[in-house]
């Protein structure tokens, strides 16, 4: 059993370092020229476009929504860390998993459940931004939001894995640095 979750740890940890690293790495610099493409249409030249306009804020919220796994895969997430940091490794495994078993996998799940009917429909029905001249397939940023709560979702259970580990007395050995 040891072993399987042992695999279940790396894998996630892997897919969302990777995903952290390149996947938001390059939106982040998408969104960098984004914005700075349309300081220059809006200063020099006087103009603007709603499809750069939207992808600006899509860019934003796609980078936020699945660099969340990354972002708790290194403990950089919100937290009151003026009791957490100081309390000892056996205390901090305690509140990361019952933090991930009592609040995290419950709300991970209510918003897989509601957002994945609700980016269907939006592909089923092809829809599009209000604004003319916006972007036109909506269900892409719809479906960032599913994704970056999956993405979350399984590093949540790998984090709760580790403290599970931890609270036995026998954390997973950590894996050798490439």
């Amino acid at each position: 059993m040891k072993r399987w979750l042992t695999i279940y740890v790396r894998w996630t940890d892997r897919l969302n370092t990777w995903i952290g690293s390149t996947v938001v790495t390059v939106a982040v610099l998408l969104f960098i020229l984004v914005i700075f493409s349309n300081v220059v249409l809006r200063y020099v030249f006087n103009t603007s476009f709603v499809f750069m306009a939207e992808l600006e804020w899509h860019l934003f919220a796609f980078v936020f929504l699945v660099g969340a796994g990354f972002t708790l895969l290194h403990d950089r997430h919100v937290r009151v860390d003026i009791f957490y940091s100081r309390m000892r490794r056996h205390r901090q495994a305690w509140v990361n998993l019952i933090g991930v078993v009592g609040l995290l996998i419950p709300c991970c799940y209510l918003v897989l459940t509601t957002t994945i009917p609700w980016v269907v429909d939006a592909y089923r029905v092809g829809e599009t931004s209000l604004d003319p001249g916006g972007i036109q397939a909506r269900f892409l940023i719809k479906a960032a939001l599913p994704l970056g709560y999956l993405l979350m979702l399984l590093q949540g259970i790998s984090l709760g894995i580790k403290s599970a580990f931890i609270l036995a007395g026998s954390p997973l050995p950590q894996e050798p640095e490439a």
